[in-house]
């Protein structure tokens, strides 16, 4: 696993970690191929992405008002950056992020986020890279716990024998979004 983080974008803690909008937390929604995703940011930082029937997803009301994409620029440029990654054209993202987290979730975001495009790693080697071998079950809950998928790739994080884990936007679209990163060589050398 390449130890490399994605160039400009950043993981924010946010100012105070209470739960609930907060008067500049608002949220949009994206038309994609995996189905709508629902964009929320507070101040001018993403703070989560959810998919429609998101494992974890937070209640409506502490979204915060639903504003049109176009109408707000850190949605509009979260919207392009997601559809050029979705179609083939974007490999990493340059958005900043602020997920809700305690110390332990965002030292694991950390390193999901540095997973390279087209990579993969298990919850086993990122409890190693914690320093804490034996915490790769609280890692995965970490995993799970990420508020904001694809933009902090959880759907890299594969079980000790490289099968498909859970993923709290389903299996089908880790599998998905897995194979829209697979490297040319490997897709060139499936039989299927």
């Amino acid at each position: 696993m390449s130890t490399a983080a994605l160039p400009a974008t950043t993981l924010h803690p946010p100012p105070d970690q209470r739960r609930g909008p907060t008067m500049d937390t608002r949220h949009t929604v994206i038309d994609s191929g995996l189905g709508p995703l629902t964009v929320v940011a507070r101040g001018q930082a993403l703070t989560g992405l959810y998919f429609t029937d998101h494992v974890r997803r937070p209640a409506e009301e502490t979204l915060g008002p639903r504003v049109p994409a176009e109408d707000d620029p850190l949605f509009a440029e979260a919207a392009e950056q997601l559809h050029d990654y979705l179609a083939g054209r974007r490999d990493t993202f340059a958005l900043p992020l602020a997920p809700e987290g305690d110390t332990f979730q965002h030292a694991v975001w950390d390193l999901v986020k540095a997973i390279p495009h087209g990579g993969t790693t298990t919850y086993g080697t990122i409890a190693e890279r914690l320093g804490a071998p034996g915490l790769a079950q609280r890692v995965g809950q970490a995993v799970g716990a990420n508020p904001l998928c694809i933009l902090v790739p959880c759907h890299r994080v594969v079980g000790a024998d490289n099968s498909l884990t859970g993923y709290a936007g389903g299996l089908a679209r880790k599998r998905a979004l897995l194979t829209l990163e697979e490297p040319a060589e490997v897709t060139a050398s499936r039989l299927f």
